[in-house]
Parts: C-alpha cells; structure tokens; sequence
C-alpha cells in the first residue's frame, strides 16, 4: 500500500505495547492499496483507504506498509489523501471516549478539557452534534477554532468553572490534583473520561472514572468518515511534513512542543 502518514510514536508505554525493535512507528494510514493477499474481499487495487494499524506492528512511516483488511475502509473523498491519515486513532479515541465511555446524550453538559487538541477537537465535534452543550478549554491560539465547533471555550484550564457537568472528558496531561479538580465537576452519577492520568473513584456520588484505551474499529472509522464527507466533521491538520523530517518530529514531541496531527507525506 502507497500511504501517507499522521502522527508517530516515540516507544513510550514499552510494558503496555512491547515492540520489537528495530521499529517502524506511525499507527495512523492512509494510502492506495497496491496488493491484495489470498481471501481478502471487499478491498481491490486502487483503492482509497484509511486504517489504524496495530500498535506492536510495523508503522506507516514508511513507503509500504502491510495492512489488516479488517482494520481498513474507504478514505474520504473530500479532503486531500494525505490528510486523512490525521483521522483514524485520534478520531477513533474522541468517538470512544464521548459515546462508549461517556454516553453523552442530547442535553448534557460536558466539560472537555484539552478540546484545542487532536483529540479533543474531534471530540467537541461529536458532542456538539450528539446534542450536548460543550465547554472546552483551550489556549489562545486554539480557542477561535474550538468555539467555531460549537463550544464554549471560557479560557486554558479548569480553573474558575464551578457548573457541574454531566460528563467531563481530559485529553491533556494533568497532575493527579487537577484531576481531583475535574472528578468535583462532575455531577453525582456522571463520568470522568480520561486519556492521560487516570481520575479518581467517587463511588459516594457515583462519579464513573473511565480510563480510554483506543482500539480500532472499521465502522465506527467509517462512521467518522461518512461524517467527514458529509462536511460536519473538521480535519484539522497542524502540520505537514516529509518522511525525511520524521526525526525531527520525534525530537518536537520529546521537547513537548508538537501540537495537534503532523501529516507526513512521501
């Protein structure tokens, strides 16, 4: 398969995802399938497609990669190839985390803290559209797209909010008092949703803590697709770069300045 890439690991969580080294990183794809092997349907040469690789394979950081037909779908037809690699494991997580772990229904409020980033980005979309009022923290230069998707975004942090909400969903890295701070906002019976530091149990009040670990699924990856097509779900990409460069984003993410999806391309 001829691919693009977004986002790559950096071979942290070696006891959770013991890879095999030497390692190719990049989980997300999208590409041009060049072969298909014995019992394989639905897929033929030539095809669009978009995928979540396994996390112990060989990456997408390469020119070809060896892909699972099941882990595949149709890429979408209204974005740029190379762009839709920025959506599978990113878009996948939001999805999980708000309608999996959250449930959030028309009516709720959610908190997502962290909304300015590449999974919450995805994530405040979802809500919105599910029919719930948002907040989202963000920082500056992320707050103007962020309310653009529909939430209300009252500064960085959680600081100050003192609403309760019937699900708060974290895609930042936060200390375990921040996330103390998160579980008080959640209303009694709610859901604290986290991607980073686990939160704390409240079975007082009923608070489910729910730590998200993204798993790949072809229909719902379609799913967010369809909604990519039908233009109500924003690919927001934060930056491209060329295979050759992927170095350099590793030492980016190691110096804690990357933000958002890198899209590699050939």
């Amino acid at each position: 398969m001829e691919l693009h890439v977004a986002e790559v690991a950096v071979g942290h969580l070696q006891q959770v995802f013991p890879l095999a080294l030497p390692h190719t990183p990049g989980i997300d794809v999208a590409g041009t399938v060049t072969a298909v092997g014995g019992g394989v349907s639905g897929l033929e040469i030539g095809d669009r497609v978009v995928g979540f690789l396994p996390m112990t394979a060989a990456g997408a950081a390469a020119q070809y990669v060896l892909a699972p037909a099941e882990t595949l779908t149709a890429a979408p037809a209204t974005i740029p190839l190379a762009d839709a690699a920025a959506l599978p494991a990113t878009g996948l997580t939001a999805w999980q985390a708000v309608f999996e772990h959250a449930d959030v229904q028309p009516g709720h409020r959610v908190l997502i803290h962290g909304a300015g980033g590449a999974v919450g980005g995805y994530a405040v979309q979802l809500a919105v559209q599910a029919g719930a009022a948002v907040v989202g923290t963000a920082g500056e230069r992320h707050a103007e797209r962020v309310r653009g998707y529909g939430a209300q975004v009252p500064g960085r942090g959680a600081d100050g909010l003192t609403s309760q909400f019937d699900a708060v969903l974290n895609f930042a890295p936060v200390a375990p008092a921040d996330m103390a701070v998160l579980a008080g906002l959640v209303r009694d019976g709610g859901a604290l949703v986290t991607t980073t530091t686990p939160g704390p149990q409240d079975d007082l009040r009923g608070v489910r803590s729910i730590s998200v670990f993204v798993r790949p699924d072809a229909d719902q990856l379609t799913a967010l697709v369809d909604r990519v097509n039908a233009g109500k779900l924003h690919v927001h990409i934060a930056d491209h770069i060329t295979l050759d460069d992927v170095a350099e984003v590793h030492a980016r993410n190691d110096a804690g300045t990357l933000s958002g999806k890198t899209v590699i391309t050939l």
